[in-house]
């Protein structure tokens, strides 16, 4: 009962600085410059983590696929199955996993230093807004940086599976990529960037509210950023399954 009176007081408190980051960043003025720098610490710092495990990951899947199939006669749809498992799932899976626990407990650590050093309460007797300054540009970075991870970590990933590919089964680049642009259509794109987004919201959101409610001193900050890592992990895997039933529901 305590665990689930914990849970749903920090979904209450998520959903209340999610109102609350949605209105401070509509008020004016629309500051660029904190934007900009996350989308820097969020998108372009995390690019070469994403692009690694997106071209090992696509290896992987083509290995398998292409050595599973063989026994029956199936090894020349390998690209089909690359393509499927990369662009709907895996890369945006795995991008909001790694991008979540390198930004998500990165704010995490960040927020909860300020509030312990009790610089956030020194930002309000100025008569600044915490989540205007601090919140707002975080979570938006997110939202934008992590539909452009999963292109990156999609792309990367279908190049990895071409090298496994051409090297098993035999096939010609052209043969793989025709197999890719017959087998992707709108309704796969939209599966994989629309979840990245809800990921790149869950990342910055939770990242920030653990921050936020950091207590017990130095020590406090390193268990919120364990946590943030831990909840994020969880978020994104459960709301996957979550959001794939729904996209499958309306889409197919």
């Amino acid at each position: 009962m305590q665990g689930l009176k914990r849970l749903l007081m920090d979904a209450g408190g998520i959903a209340i600085l999610t109102w609350h980051t949605l209105v401070a960043f509509l008020r004016p003025p629309i500051e660029l410059s904190p934007l900009l720098y996350q989308l820097d610490y969020s998108g372009i710092r995390s690019w070469s983590i994403t692009a690694l495990t997106a071209v090992f990951t696509g290896m992987v899947l083509a290995l398998q696929f292409a050595t599973g199939l063989e026994s029956y006669g199936g090894s020349m749809y390998t690209g089909k199955l690359v393509a499927l498992g990369i662009v709907r799932e895996l890369g945006p899976t795995l991008t909001a996993l790694l991008v979540g626990g390198r930004v998500g407990s990165g704010f995490a650590a960040e927020l909860g230093s300020m509030v312990v050093n009790e610089q956030v309460d020194a930002i309000r007797a100025l008569g600044a807004d915490p989540v205007k300054k601090l919140v707002a540009p975080r979570v938006l970075a997110c939202v934008i940086a992590l539909p452009l991870l999963t292109m990156l970590a999609d792309g990367v990933g279908l190049f990895g599976g071409l090298l496994i590919t051409m090297r098993e089964v035999g096939v010609t680049p052209k043969f793989f990529f025709t197999q890719v642009t017959d087998t992707l259509g709108v309704v796969d794109l939209v599966h994989g960037l629309g979840k990245s987004v809800f990921f790149g919201y869950f990342v910055g959101i939770i990242g920030c509210f653990v921050g936020l409610n950091t207590t017990g001193g130095t020590e406090g900050v390193g268990q919120s950023t364990t946590k943030a890592v831990v909840n994020i992990s969880i978020t994104v895997l459960v709301s996957n399954y979550l959001l794939t039933t729904i996209f499958v529901a309306f889409y197919g």
